[in-house]
C-alpha cells in the first residue's frame, strides 16, 4: 500500500515539473515568434517527458503470457497507432513539392516587382499624372470648353502613363491575392472561398483604401457582418504585416479598392478598433 501514495506524489511532483518546463518552452517559442501550433507541440513534448518519468516510478505489472499477452500487445499497438495517426492528421501537412512551388511563386513576384519598379513609385507617378491631367482639363474648360475635347500639345486627356501605372499596380495586387492564397477563405468573381470569410466583389464600395490596409495588417480591426464566430476565432491570420513588404500591401490594397460590383452581396464591414 505504501507504493500507492509514493506513485501519487511522483505524479504530482513530476507533473508540476512538466508544466513548468512546458511553460518555459512556450515562452521561448513565443519570444522567437513560433506559430501557435509549434508552441502547443513544445508544451506537449514537455508533458510527454513528464509522463515517461512518472511511468518509471509506476509499480511493475504482473507478467502475462500466452493468449492474454498476444491480445494485450495487439490492443497496445492498436491504441498507439490510433493516437499517433489521429494526432498527426491534425497537424499541418507539408508537401516538399508544394512548398517549392510556393517559393518559386514568391521569387517570381519579386523579380516581376523589380522589373516594374517600386510600387511607391508607381503610385506617386499615377497620382502626379492624374493631378496634371485634372489641372489641364480645368484650364481648357476655363478658356474654351469645346477645345477640351480635342486638345493639342500636352492635351486634356489623361496621359497614357497614368492608367498604365495604375494598371500595373492593380495587376501586382491581383498577383498578391493569388500568392497569399486569399482565395482559400474569400470568394471572388465566383471562385474560391470555403465560407471562412466573406465574398469581396463589392468591398471597394464598403471600405476606403486606408481601411482596407488596416484590415489586411490588423485583421481584428474590422469584422464582416454575419461572420461573428469567424471573427472571434481569428480565422483571418495576423501574419501579413510580417509576411508582406510595404509595396506588396500597397498593390493588394489597390486591387481590392477596384472591387466594386454591387450585384454581389458583400457583407457590411463593422469597425472594431
Amino acid at each position: 500500500m505504501a507504493e500507492q501514495p509514493s506513485l501519487i506524489k511522483s505524479i504530482v511532483k513530476k507533473g508540476i515539473i512538466g508544466v513548468v518546463i512546458g511553460g518555459i518552452l512556450v515562452g521561448v517559442a513565443i519570444a522567437l515568434h513560433f506559430p501557435p501550433i509549434f508552441q502547443g507541440m513544445f508544451f506537449g513534448y514537455a508533458m510527454l517527458g513528464a509522463a515517461v518519468f512518472i511511468l518509471l516510478d509506476a509499480p511493475s505489472l504482473k507478467p502475462i503470457s500466452g493468449v492474454k499477452a498476444v491480445i494485450a500487445l495487439v490492443v497496445f499497438y492498436g491504441v498507439l497507432s490510433v493516437v499517433y495517426i489521429g494526432g498527426a492528421s491534425n497537424l499541418p501537412q507539408y508537401d516538399p513539392e508544394d512548398e517549392k512551388g510556393k517559393i518559386e511563386k514568391l521569387l517570381k513576384a519579386k523579380r516581376a516587382a523589380s522589373e516594374q519598379g517600386k510600387a511607391e513609385e508607381l503610385l506617386a507617378r499615377a497620382k502626379a499624372l492624374s493631378e496634371k491631367a485634372d489641372t489641364i482639363m480645368a484650364r481648357l474648360q476655363a478658356v474654351g470648353g469645346a477645345a477640351a475635347e480635342a486638345p493639342a500639345g500636352e492635351g486634356g486627356a489623361k496621359p497614357a502613363g497614368a492608367p498604365a501605372a495604375a494598371g500595373d499596380l492593380v495587376a501586382m495586387g491581383k498577383e498578391q491575392w493569388n500568392l497569399q492564397e486569399c482565395y482559400n477563405c474569400h470568394k471572388l468573381f465566383g471562385e474560391g472561398g470555403k465560407k471562412r470569410g466573406p465574398e469581396l466583389d463589392n468591398i471597394g464600395n464598403l471600405l476606403k483604401p486606408e481601411e482596407l490596409r488596416q484590415k489586411v495588417l490588423d485583421p481584428q480591426s474590422w469584422m464582416a457582418e454575419g461572420f461573428e464566430k469567424e471573427y472571434e476565432k481569428k480565422k483571418m491570420p495576423d501574419k501579413y504585416k510580417e509576411l508582406m513588404e510595404e509595396k506588396e500591401v500597397d498593390a493588394l490594397v489597390a486591387f481590392l479598392a477596384t472591387l466594386k460590383n454591387p450585384a454581389v452581396n458583400t457583407p457590411k464591414p463593422i469597425k472594431k478598433k
